[in-house]
């Protein structure tokens, strides 16, 4: 069974091509219309979701399906669409970009098929003319299953060029072509050593906004791309990962929120919420003390090497958060969270900071080298998400490397590289892994369950 409801994808020819800005510039101009939309990210990136929160009230979704059942991707999207007015799901990398190279699994075109919703190319045009027909016919019959019906061009010197790119793909091609964004470096979105700055660092103004929402507005037909959204069809599913009603509170979750530690899946949050667990949002940066009355602590990913002085002062908060360590409150970290919870950070300037000290490991930052990927990890221990034996998938993106303490105590291991990841002492429990509490049923339960058998112990 389906049901009908506005909502498009625009995907990338590739990475770099300008999706991120063209979907944010979007969504904003759709919201000046007085539009409800509801923004998606497809794959595992908390870097691009910033921009879409940006210039929305609703907050960005990611769906990945191969960290994520099928199922689940389906009643994530299904949820948070049902009072909203249009949903816009910005792709991954290139369109047919995933897992491997030799499936669709996990790219922007499998999420495409699985939720049946139209495709809107985004192409970089500022080094072609007539060729970026053939780019796009290469595109539309790589997959004949997939609704690839329209082509947005980025990096258009004028308008000669784009009449000469759009004669060539009309002529071409079957897609419809909506507009484009001219070569503008102040529509140039800034970037750094793992992509785009997070918005909750503040790296774009207001005028950024405005100057891109005129410019999509000008140059892209919006009730054209309104007119293809129609063309959605999307399964519908009994709901099997949030329960029917939510659970009342019993625990209370400290979640570390600021500029050095922004990276949470939002169904990670809400999947909390549904089944019991009060989150207390408190900073490391800034704070004093751990908010009280907390049965357990959640240090998400960021980048805690850009602040690592200002963390390590706050020797306050450090005191606070050993305190309960000491006091067996669990505390799970990821990535960034893991770097925190270490004895220390090298940055790039070979600068080394103090920091929590509650697991044996130290964190340097190296320019050269950046681990990247999906992990599928098994639980060696028993942890807060998972108990032993059991396994899960999720994704690794970072530039720093670790020195581990030969007792350090490994929680996982990674099945596609058969090598041990993670680390904990006591109750701390820290790794790169992120993981997507959807990738398997029951890991928000888990959490909330071992945060309540700590708190009566």
């Amino acid at each position: 069974m389906t049901h009908t409801l506005k909502a498009i994808v625009m995907a990338g020819t590739t990475s770099g091509a300008g999706k991120t800005t063209i979907a944010t510039g979007l969504i904003s101009a759709l919201s000046k219309r007085g539009l409800c939309i509801q923004p998606f990210k497809a794959g595992p990136d908390y870097i691009d979701p910033s921009y879409h929160n940006q210039v929305t009230d609703r907050v960005s979704r990611n769906l990945d399906t191969w960290m994520m059942p099928k199922e689940s991707v389906i009643e994530v999207f299904n949820r948070v669409c049902t009072d909203a007015d249009i949903a816009i799901l910005e792709g991954v990398m290139g369109l047919y970009d995933g897992h491997s190279g030799n499936s669709e699994e996990g790219s922007t075109a499998e999420l495409a098929k699985l939720l049946g919703l139209p495709v809107i190319l985004v192409a970089d045009a500022s080094a072609t003319a007539r060729s970026i027909a053939a780019l796009a016919l290469g595109y539309k019959q790589f997959d004949p299953q997939l609704n690839l019906v329209g082509i947005i061009l980025n990096g258009i010197g004028s308008e000669s060029h784009y009449r000469m790119c759009c004669d060539a793909i009309v002529n071409t091609t079957n897609l419809a072509v909506l507009g484009y964004l001219p070569k503008r470096s102040e529509l140039v979105l800034p970037e750094r050593h793992l992509g785009l700055v997070p918005m909750a660092e503040s790296p774009a103004g207001q005028n950024f906004f405005d100057e891109l929402t005129a410019q999509v507005e000008s140059t892209i037909d919006l009730d054209k791309l309104l007119e293809i959204s129609l063309q959605a069809q999307t399964p519908t599913i009994k709901p099997t990962l949030f329960p029917q009603e939510n659970h009342p509170k019993e625990v209370r979750i400290a979640v570390a929120r600021d500029e050095a530690f922004s990276f949470y899946y939002q169904d990670n949050l809400d999947l909390l919420d549904a089944w019991g667990a009060e989150l207390v949002p408190f900073s490391p940066l800034n704070d004093s003390k751990l908010p009280p009355d907390i049965d357990g602590i959640y240090i998400g990913g960021g980048f805690p090497e850009m602040y690592a002085k200002d963390l390590a002062t706050n020797r306050l908060l450090i005191s606070s958060i050993q305190e309960a360590a000491s006091y067996n409150i669990p505390i799970y970290g990821e990535c960034g969270g893991l770097m925190y919870l270490g004895h220390s950070i090298r940055d790039f300037d070979g600068n080394l900071y103090e920091l929590a000290g509650l697991l044996p490991i130290d964190s340097r930052l190296d320019n050269t080298t950046l681990t990247l990927g999906y992990r599928t990890i098994r639980a060696l221990v028993n942890s807060p998400l998972l108990r032993k034996g059991e396994e899960v998938r999720g994704h690794e993106f970072h530039r720093s490397k670790l020195e581990r303490e030969p007792n350090a105590e490994a929680i996982y291991s990674v099945q596609e590289q058969e090598r041990r990841e993670g680390f904990h002492k006591g109750n701390t429990f820290a790794s790169y892994i992120h993981v997507h509490f959807a990738s398997r049923s029951g890991i928000a339960q888990r959490l909330i369950e071992f945060c309540k058998q700590e708190k009566e112990n």
